[in-house]
Parts: structure tokens; C-alpha cells; sequence
């Protein structure tokens, strides 16, 4: 049911304390704040780490294609997410990672890479599974009410340990080498594990599974498929991630293009996360005000008009285009989230949690060796103005789904179920 409407009293509270006053909540995102700070230090670190012992920039960027790698898997990681109970999965993961990461410890030189781009793969398929069992277990374990708030203030605190964990990671490289980073990143997965002990929830055991195993890992894709609220939502969030991705393979050459150094671009991502921490705080109440397509479609509008103006070399103009990206962007994810958590059945929220992230965040990649692809013969005006034009027809077609399913459901007031 897409939630429209401000008539819930706590719709008024401030997000930060309508979470916080919720025990299961505050966990929860504990959980997700530690894990996630250990990660953003070591992705930064590893590809410093390659750089070092090796000299290659090519080997160095593998390092987050290898983290990546996994994701179109989703859909087959994510049903091992409905296959057990998700408190204890996440626990065993969490454990699980803390321990793989020692094995790094013994990497000093070039003939370590391989091992690392080996844990690095294993990362990137356990956070699979993870994101899906703690998206399913949020679904469970915080109100319904409260889900559009979490998520918010998820995104709000995701994006600040972008901002920070990249340079605690780099002062521990710098200071005690790989070794340090790697260190780091096993504690946060023991503190996450506690976390997620503490945690009061009743999880039923999952029966036993029905079909085959092609059958049930598909489950989850027919779920999104089959749903009027999730299908436009999920097919935005892709199209959406393609654009930030070729938008975000530009990045140096909009630097360049104000005469900056590389290292500028630094500045417009704190930029962009500073937009995103904005958005996250007022996801909440923009959720239950408009609803989670027309959020999404704003969102996506805001995107456009900002990269578009990307295009046009000035300092101010810059900042201003990277705030309103960072503010834009996440409109899409939050809601297409929430919408899974909301609207999906129980038992099959790891497979559809798993295959809505497989599906949004895939074309990202794709963009990205696009905007690579296309930004030495074409430069960057061309391919942000095409990226432009492509997410404001994804708003227009979002905006349009929305209407249209108010004005069905106008037409049926017995029905319960407007999206």
C-alpha cells in the first residue's frame, strides 16, 4: 500500500527520535552504522593497499570491481535469507567476515593480491546475503510505521561514514599499513554481531522449501514483478542508477573542466553527501506526505536538472549541482526499500530484498563503463545532457504511474490497496 497522507501523529516527530525511541530500531541501525563504517574505511584502504605492493592503477580499481562482482547474484545469495532464521544469519555472517579478515594479515607483498581479491569477492557475496537478511529482519523487527524513518536515517548515516570512514581508514593505512585497516574492519563486524544479539525479536522457523531451487530463487523476481507498486518503482530505481553511473564516471572531467586538480572531486563528493544526510532526515515525512512514487519521482527530477547543469563550468554552480545530486539520488532507493519492506511477504523478503538490490544497483556498473567508455571522444557535456534528458523522462514516467494509481483507486474507495 503506498502511503500517503500525514495523518499519523508521530508523522510529526522528528525522525531521529521517532527511531531512537524504538528499541529494535536503535539496534538495528547500530548494526548497520558499525558494519558499514568498517567497510567505507576498508574499500578506500585495499585499493591504496593493491597500489602499493603492486605499482598498477588497473590492479588497484579491481579491488572494487571484485567487492561488486557478486551483486547480479542477488537473487540466488538472497533466498539463503528465507532459508534460516535472519538474527542468526546475520550474527554467523558477521563472525564469519570478522575471521576471513585475519587471513589478510598475512598479505606483504605483491603475491598477497591474489588472496585479497579472494576476500575481497567473499565480502561482496556475504554483504549480499547480509543486506537482504537485515533488510528482511528490519521489515520484522521495526514498526511499519517507522520503516520510511529507518531507512531515511540510514541513508543519512550511511553517507556520513562515507565521508569519515575513508579517512580513518587512510590515517590507519598510513599509520600501521593494511594490517591496521584490516583490523578495523573485523572489529565493526564483532561489534555488529553483539549488536544484532541483543536484539528482541520473534522469528518463526521457515518451513520447509517448495519447488525447486530455480523455481525459488526466482520467487523473489515474480514478487516484484507481479506488484503495481513495486515493478515502476524497481524499473526506476535501475534506469536511475544507470545515469548516476555514467554521471559519476564524469566526475574528472567536470573537474577539469573548472580547472581544478583531481583531487577536487574530493570535495564535491562531501558535497553530494552532505545532500544525501539532508534527505535521509526528511525521508521519513516526505514517505508518508507524498507517498513512495511521487518521493521517488522528485527525487529523480531534482537529479535531472542537476546534472544536466553539471555541464556548465562554474565553482558555485558546482556546489550547488552536487548538494541537489546527493539530495536527488537516494529519493529512488529509499523509497523502492521501503515499498520491498512494506509490501512483500515475510518469507520471501530475503529473495525480493536480494533481487531488487541486484536490479538497481547492476546498471550502476554498467554506467559507469559507459561514462568510461564515452567521455574521450565525446567529452562530458554531451553524455550529462543525454543522462539529464533520460532521468527526467524516468520522473515524467514514475509521476504518470502515480497518478494513474490514485485515479484507480479513487474510482474503487473499497479498495484497500492503492498502489
Amino acid at each position: 500500500m503506498e502511503t500517503n497522507g500525514t495523518s499519523r501523529t508521530g508523522g510529526r516527530t522528528w525522525t531521529v527520535l521517532r527511531v531512537a525511541r524504538d528499541r529494535n530500531a536503535g539496534l538495528c541501525l547500530a548494526g548497520v552504522v558499525v558494519s558499514g563504517f568498517g567497510t567505507s574505511a576498508l574499500w578506500l584502504a585495499c585499493g591504496v593497499w593493491v597500489k602499493d605492493l603492486t605499482g598498477s592503477d588497473g590492479l588497484a580499481a579491481l579491488c572494487m570491481l571484485a567487492m561488486w562482482a557478486p551483486t547480479p547474484a542477488g537473487p540466488l545469495l538472497g533466498a539463503l535469507a528465507d532459508r534460516v532464521r535472519r538474527t542468526p544469519l546475520l550474527i554467523g555472517t558477521s563472525l564469519f567476515m570478522a575471521g576471513l579478515l585475519l587471513t589478510l594479515l598475512t598479505v606483504d607483498s605483491a603475491h598477497g593480491v591474489g588472496l585479497l581479491y579472494a576476500v575481497l569477492f567473499v565480502y561482496g557475496a556475504a554483504g549480499v546475503v547480509h543486506e537482504a537478511a537485515e533488510s528482511a529482519l528490519v521489515a520484522t523487527a521495526v514498526d511499519r510505521s517507522l520503516l520510511g524513518d529507518f531507512n531515511g536515517l540510514r541513508t543519512t548515516l550511511n553517507e556520513g561514514m562515507k565521508l569519515l570512514a575513508p579517512l580513518a581508514g587512510a590515517g590507519l593505512y598510513a599509520a600501521y599499513g593494511g594490517a591496521g585497516v584490516v583490523l578495523l574492519d573485523a572489529v565493526t563486524f564483532l561489534l555488529a554481531a553483539s549488536v544484532y544479539a541483543l536484539l528482541r525479536v520473534r522469528e518463526e522457523r521457515p518451513g520447509p522449501p517448495s519447488g525447486g531451487r530455480p523455481r525459488r530463487t526466482a520467487e523473489g523476481a515474480r514478487a516484484l514483478w507481479s506488484h503495481p507498486l513495486l515493478r515502476p518503482l524497481i524499473l526506476a530505481g535501475g534506469a536511475t542508477m544507470l545515469c548516476a553511473g555514467v554521471n559519476g564516471a564524469l566526475v574528472y572531467a567536470v573537474v577539469d573542466a573548472l580547472g581544478r586538480s583531481p583531487a577536487y572531486a574530493g570535495v564535491l563528493y562531501a558535497v553530494q553527501g552532505a545532500g544525501s544526510v539532508a534527505v535521509g532526515l526528511l525521508s521519513g515525512p516526505a514517505l508518508r506526505r507524498l507517498g513512495e512514487r511521487r518521493f521517488a519521482a522528485y527525487g529523480i527530477a531534482l537529479l535531472a536538472v542537476a546534472v544536466v547543469l553539471r555541464a556548465v563550468p562554474n565553482d558555485p554552480l558546482a556546489w550547488v549541482t552536487g548538494a541537489t545530486i546527493g539530495a536527488g539520488l537516494p529519493a529512488v532507493l529509499i523509497a523502492a526499500l521501503t515499498a520491498v519492506q512494506r509490501e512483500t511477504p515475510g518469507p520471501l523478503l530475503g529473495r525480493a530484498t536480494a533481487t531488487a538490490h541486484a536490479l538497481v544497483f547492476t546498471p550502476n556498473v554498467l554506467g559507469l563503463a559507459v561514462g568510461a567508455a564515452v567521455v574521450g571522444p565525446l567529452g562530458h557535456r554531451l553524455p550529462l545532457a543525454v543522462s539529464g534528458l533520460a532521468l527526467a523522462a524516468v520522473a515524467v514516467a514514475l509521476l504518470q504511474s502515480a497518478v494513474s494509481a490514485e485515479r484507480t483507486a479513487s474510482r474503487s474507495p473499497s479498495d484497500a490497496s492503492p498502489a
